[in-house]
């Protein structure tokens, strides 16, 4: 005997149930339900032609009525999408109740970054918040041709090694492959650095002594990885 609380805890629809009975008869098994309109029926397994009835009748009836509300859920739904209204989860800030607030803030020329920061909430729901803003900011002005631009580089790790007991730089714009230590001594496999081309140059020339001839061949070498890499940037 095996005994449910409600039926639409063990099954979903018709097909569910019958499935249901066709396993507990192969098995051997009685089913009955606690409570509903199927709880007056000691086994639901049963073969009979009353209990048969009874099962496909009243299971019938509950799968329409299921249908019938999840037909009219998505009548409302499209009836509410229609009048503009949105569904799911309200956006953070509006439940912070500072939406308004930081429209005005975006209008008053404050930047994505900053309104997250202030209060707390990703870049993301800003942008969802003044996403139709967004469009009337006057655009950057386009950097000029003669104007240099960063390019970023992957620095070979002995040339990373070398460069900190060779001359002072910062790791500011840099995000290393292995681990920097707090004294700026480079202990990575390589270290990308994203800076003018003027400081690559800098750098390379603070590790001539790597591509000397008394440096190893696997100095030299990565001199010259990283000297093929800032002239093809």
């Amino acid at each position: 005997m095996r005994s449910v609380s409600e039926l639409y805890r063990l099954c979903r629809d018709l097909a569910d149930i019958l499935a249901v009975r066709d396993w507990c008869r192969a098995h051997g098994v009685k089913l009955r339900v606690l409570s509903g309109a199927l709880s007056g029926i000691v086994d639901l397994a049963a073969t009979d032609a009353t209990t048969t009835m009874l099962v496909n009748v009243l299971v019938s009836v509950g799968q329409f009525q299921r249908d019938l509300q999840n037909e009219l859920a998505r009548d409302g739904l499209a009836a509410a999408w229609a009048q503009g209204a949105k569904s799911g989860r309200r956006p953070r800030l509006a439940q912070l109740g500072v939406l308004e607030e930081v429209r005005q803030a975006f209008r008053d020329g404050a930047s994505i970054a900053a309104l997250a920061r202030e209060h707390q909430v990703s870049r993301v729901a800003i942008r969802t918040a003044v996403a139709d803003l967004m469009p009337d900011r006057p655009e950057r002005p386009a950097a000029t041709a003669d104007e240099p631009q960063p390019v970023r580089i992957e620095i070979p790790g002995k040339i990373a090694r070398h460069l900190p007991n060779t001359t002072t730089w910062t790791t500011s714009n840099a995000t290393p492959c292995g681990r920097v230590a707090k004294s700026a001594a480079v202990r990575a496999t390589s270290l990308h650095v994203t800076a003018l081309p003027d400081v690559h140059q800098a750098l390379l020339a603070a590790a001539a002594a790597l591509g000397g001839e008394g440096a190893s061949p696997a100095d030299r070498k990565a001199y010259r990885i990283y000297a093929d890499r800032l002239n093809n940037a």
